[in-house]
């Protein structure tokens, strides 16, 4: 399953992910700081859908009450719940 995901509250626009059978195959994040996205992307690809999502949910970005961590592993959690 392939789906873009609309940020909000974080540099990154969007999120494109794709899992299939609970794991996680690909992540790429649509603008924001490529260094931290590209070591996101690679750390979780390859890792368990709810795996991602226990380590990634409620990182926060400075003063934000989110993080691009954090919008993925809400992505991620949509998906594993469709």
């Amino acid at each position: 399953m392939k789906k873009t995901y609309k940020t909000k509250g974080v540099c990154a626009k969007n999120i494109d992910i794709e899992v299939e059978d609970g794991v996680v195959l690909a992540v790429q994040f649509s603008d924001g700081c490529d260094g931290n996205a590209q070591g996101v992307s690679s750390l979780v690809t390859g890792m368990d859908a709810r795996d991602a999502i226990a380590r990634l949910e409620g990182i926060k970005c400075g003063r934000k009450s989110t993080s691009c961590p954090d919008q993925l592993a809400k992505a991620l959690q949509k998906m594993v719940e469709e």
